[in-house]
């Protein structure tokens, strides 16, 4: 009976001991579904993780501008390697007339595939070709005036602009290059998760890319290091000849600012020590004229390289020159004879003949190639031009072709001014010429000592015979009647007011003389009573007389 208690004890204990290992095993079980469906997700999280970040890393791709040239260049050689097959296929389908439909089709397709290429085919070319092989540094300018100094300065700035333009585009590749690096290591990650064959090929496909680029990156890096190096010589090169004509143009300043001074220096000591105004006038002008000449040969003999070259250059063209400016040479000679031989200075009256026309003026400026007088109110304005106030213009050749008279040369203020009265034939013609040189020595007096002491001071200038300046008085026998003729010392600026006041007087004095009578061109018509009594005879029928 124990025997038996101690069989069914040992049975239910076994059955107790199986029925607590299966259900252990059942809990290792179900550990081990939850640790898999648990890795399970977690693989998913990261592999969503991982197209995530591939999703975003391919905008990044999309605006970089080398990887969209590459994709751009091997979109060309796949259309052009399609093209090519469909192009074999049309070869061998024209044999065959049952292939007619399909070769309509593949010519369609041949006439997109050529499309397709003739829009890419700027992308034909290697893309890296552009860093690969940069542009020619074009060579430093020459720079021998300042003027070229402004050339020399934009040089320089299209060299910098040059060469930033490369180093961003080199910086823009290594962009790319890292951006296919972060691309291949995420695909890398995708694949060891999802282990597909799509991804396995987009690794050999991203790993060609990647060589691509950093074997373009590698020669870029060294051809624009060249690049570059040439670059900074070159600007070297132009900052070095700016500097150099930047000091001479400061050298020939200073020295042209210094004749500058001492021309301003010049012509305060004209203002201070020469009262004469033409004197001072006429070495205002020659300093100004030595001034621009010696600024102009500094400039000539600074800047002219060859000045040999030039003079024969001059010598060769001095004919033609000559022939074609010849009156601008000859007005220049003519201020040559006129400022070094003294004839003519700036306040002189000048009177001016030409093909019939005449002008009095003052002369109010001498330049290199013309005279400017001023035309002032003198007989010549009263009997021939009617009019006066005008500035006339008078080339300085003028003085080697045609009259042009000085009336104060050399210092002379007086001129000889005639008023011519005609008297009738009984008249006291001796009384009238008395009457007309009193009244002319009355007015002229002053005016007759001044020139009798200017003609006295010219004879040690010139061989003078006559100097008598007193009033003289002529008659004459005329048409019409006695023709008193008076001639007195005036003002050569001044001569109708004194002509105007000594005739007013002579008419009065004459006026009052019985025995004086002034005449004029006239004519007596005698009248007889048959003249007044006579009448015309009618020359037709009903005309009146």
């Amino acid at each position: 009976m124990l025997k038996f208690f101690l069989i069914i004890a040992y049975l239910a204990f076994f059955s107790f001991a199986q029925e607590s290992n299966l259900s252990q095993a059942r809990e290792n079980n179900a550990t081990q579904e939850a640790i898999l469906l648990k890795k399970q997700r977690e693989r998913l999280a990261s592999l969503q993780g991982y197209q995530e970040e591939l999703g975003k890393l391919e905008q990044k791709i999309q605006h970089n501008i080398w990887l969209k040239k590459y994709e751009n260049y091997k979109t060309f050689f796949k259309i052009d390697k399609e093209l090519r097959q469909v192009q074999k296929k049309i070869k061998r389908y024209k044999r065959y007339k049952s292939k007619q439909k399909l070769l309509q089709e593949l010519k369609a397709k041949e006439e997109t595939l050529k499309s397709q290429l003739e829009l890419l085919k700027e992308y034909k070319e290697s893309p890296f070709s552009e860093v690969i092989k940069p542009q020619k540094v074009p060579e430093p300018p020459q720079i021998k005036n300042p003027i070229d100094i402004i050339g020399a300065l934009s040089y320089i700035k299209q060299l910098s602009s040059s060469k930033e333009y490369y180093l961003q585009k080199l910086k823009d590749l290594k962009e790319a290059l890292d951006l296919l690096e972060q691309k291949y290591q995420l695909v890398r990650k995708i694949d060891s998760l999802a282990h597909s064959p799509k991804t396995k090929a987009q690794l050999q496909t991203l790993k060609k890319e990647i060589s691509d680029f950093k074997e373009a990156l590698k020669v870029a890096k060294e051809s624009l290091g060249l690049y570059r190096r040439k670059i900074e010589e070159n600007i070297l090169k132009a900052t070095e000849e700016i500097k150099i004509q930047g000091q001479k143009a400061a050298l020939i300043g200073g020295i042209i600012l210094g004749i500058l001074l001492f021309s301003f220096f010049l012509k305060w000591m004209i203002r201070r020590y020469i009262q004469d105004n033409q004197r001072a006038y006429m070495a205002n002008k020659l300093v100004n004229f030595n001034l621009a000449f010696l600024i102009i040969v500094i400039l000539l003999f600074s800047y002219i390289e060859n000045v040999d070259y030039l003079i024969t250059i001059l010598g060769f063209a001095s004919a033609g020159i000559a022939i074609a400016m010849k009156d601008m040479f000859m007005s220049i000679l003519g201020w040559m004879v006129i400022v070094l031989g003294g004839s003519i200075h700036v306040g002189d009256r000048v009177k001016v003949k030409r093909n019939g026309l005449e002008y009095v003026g003052d002369v109010i400026d001498i330049s290199l190639l013309r005279m400017t007088i001023l035309e002032d109110v003198t007989l010549t304005s009263y009997l021939k031009n009617i009019r006066s106030g005008r500035v006339i213009f008078i080339p300085n050749n003028y003085i080697f072709t045609d009259l042009i008279a000085n009336y104060t040369h050399l210092g002379l203020k007086t001129v000889w001014d005639n008023v011519n009265f005609n008297i009738t034939f009984d008249s006291n013609y001796k009384k009238a010429a008395h009457i007309a040189k009193e009244t002319a020595r009355k007015y002229a007096k002053g005016y007759t000592d001044i020139a009798r002491k200017q003609l006295n001071k010219l004879r040690s200038t010139y061989h003078l015979k006559n100097t008598n300046v007193d009033v003289r008085v002529y008659t004459f026998a005329e048409e019409y009647g006695i023709r008193v003729s008076l001639w007195y010392m005036t003002n050569s600026y001044a001569t109708l007011t004194l002509r105007s006041t000594i005739s007013s007087e002579i008419i009065d004095r004459y006026l009052q003389e019985e025995d004086i009578t002034i005449t004029y061109p006239a004519q007596k018509i005698l009248l007889t009573k048959e003249d007044f009594s006579a009448k015309r005879e009618p020359n037709e029928i009903g005309e009146e007389t």
